[in-house]
């Protein structure tokens, strides 16, 4: 017995001294696991190793401890190597994917995992697809228990916080062993491309809203028609708004209805939008930035004005024009506003309005209601706003529309401001009051102006365009 105590010690001694080298024998099969089969340990193996471990400090005092420490590191070896076994390969599993090309900023965008155990036995797994961290998935992972030669199909929702086009590449799939002493990682290679667009969701909701006569209920308003088109259009139910005077007594008596007679506005007129893609629409608002409320307007616009039967044109630029899209009819130009839109970004670069308003002058000679959609920082933005808008009066109609910021008139608008906040307000009121100037000296120069925050642009500026098409101003 004295024999086998001296043998431990003398055998400690000697392990002590190799310590780096036992490290390396055990670190080396698990960074081959990882590396290669992508298999690591799991937090139960890690706690049940860390106790030979923790023992082991002792055996400088204890050596007599060495039989029992070697024996509980064999138990472990030999039941992590049991265990591992239990670890299903990577081909036990298939993954696809399912979602609609087509997707809208920051509106919930439907994707569906499916998921198949093609091996004899169940097992635990967690499941969590490529999703980039502009599209915020939630829930961000499944876990769920899969049986034999069975699959789950599994939906979750991503909201998208950026335009552009995406591409969602794997499927990830990690499994527990049958103890739970290791995981493994699996990827799958699923390919999928979503092309986030502005909002549309807002075009189905008017189009609803058109044909039930509520489009109160999204800010636009009834103009009333100064004159009166002679071209009939159509016959639908009496709304409170309509005029009794159109009422078709005909019709009324057949359907036993109140009907009223529709007349066709002047058509094949021409909306150019001009939207800034410089520093100033950087800043965001509600989660997005000022040029994504700009496409949202526009495309809400665009979509009332093709209805009506005009032809919208666009034109993107910053330092320099990056794209254009000719005016033309037709509920087909809606594809060409999307494409021309969906991946464009603000850069911080200075405007060139000369370059867009020389761009507009030479490709849209005819008249056209020409809708400036940025930003008024400064007085050097201002000054070229105010002229190259003001030389299109008697030529087009334009109308610039001026984003407001929240933080610029919450500050001016504190109540019982004091200490450093007095001086902030002061400041914004100040700002405030130039830019009212700027705006004003806009409309003496028959500009039209539209002075919203941009998540509540899109109504003003439909109401707006319905206004004009109302009195035959283009």
């Amino acid at each position: 017995m004295n024999d086998i105590s001296q043998w431990a010690a003398e055998f400690s001694t000697w392990a002590v001294r190799l310590t780096w080298l036992l490290v390396l024998l055990y670190t080396l099969p698990l960074f081959i696991l990882g590396s290669r089969w992508r298999i690591f340990p799991h937090i139960p193996l890690v706690i049940l190793l860390a106790a030979p471990c923790l023992l082991s400090l002792f055996l400088p005092w204890f050596s007599s401890m060495f039989l029992a420490i070697a024996a509980l590191d064999l138990a472990l070896l030999v039941g992590g190597l049991i265990d591992v076994m239990t670890l299903p390969r990577k081909a036990s599993f298939a993954a696809e994917r399912q979602a609609t090309r087509i997707a809208s900023l920051g509106q919930k965008h439907r994707v569906t995992l499916t998921v198949s155990n093609l091996g004899k036995l169940g097992h635990n797994v967690w499941i969590r697809d490529d999703a980039p961290q502009e599209f915020e998935p939630s829930p961000e992972e499944f876990h769920l228990d899969l049986k034999a030669r069975s699959r789950a199909v599994l939906h979750y929702e991503a909201t998208p916080t950026r335009r552009g086009a995406f591409t969602l590449q794997k499927v990830y799939v990690r499994v527990r062993s049958r103890f739970g002493l290791w995981r493994r990682y699996s990827t799958y290679p699923v390919e999928t491309v979503i092309n986030v667009y502005p909002d549309m969701k807002q075009l189905s909701e008017y189009a609803v809203l058109a044909r039930t006569n509520r489009l109160s209920l999204m800010g636009v308003r009834r103009t009333r028609r100064v004159g009166q088109d002679n071209e009939f259009e159509r016959l639908r139910d009496y709304s409170r708004d309509d005029n009794y005077r159109h009422i078709d007594w005909r019709t009324t008596a057949r359907r036993n209805k109140l009907t009223v007679k529709d007349f066709q506005t002047n058509q094949s007129q021409r909306l150019m939008f001009l939207i800034d893609c410089g520093r100033m629409m950087t800043n965001e608002s509600a989660g997005i930035s000022l040029l994504d409320h700009a496409f949202n307007a526009m495309l809400m616009l665009s979509f009332v004005a093709l209805r009506q039967g005009d032809s919208v044109g666009l034109t993107c630029f910053s330092d320099r024009v990056h794209s254009y899209t000719p005016p033309q009819g037709g509920m087909k130009q809606m594809n060409q506003l999307l494409h021309a839109s969906f991946d464009r970004f603000p850069q911080l670069v200075e405007s060139r309005y000369d370059d867009a308003f020389l761009h507009l002058a030479s490709h849209c000679r005819k008249r056209a209601l020409v809708i400036l959609i940025t930003n008024v920082i400064d007085e050097v933005n201002s000054h070229q706003i105010e002229r190259y808008l003001g030389t299109l009066v008697g030529r087009h109609l334009p109308m610039g529309v001026v984003l407001r910021d929240h933080h610029l008139f919450d500050a001016a608008e504190k109540p019982q401001p004091r200490d450093a906040e007095l001086y902030r307000a002061a400041a914004a009121a100040e700002i405030l009051n130039w830019r009212h100037q700027v705006l004003t000296d806009l409309e003496h120069k028959g500009v039209r102006v539209l002075d919203v925050f941009p998540e509540d642009m899109t109504a003003p500026l439909v109401n707006q365009y319905l206004e004009i098409k109302a009195r035959h101003l283009l």
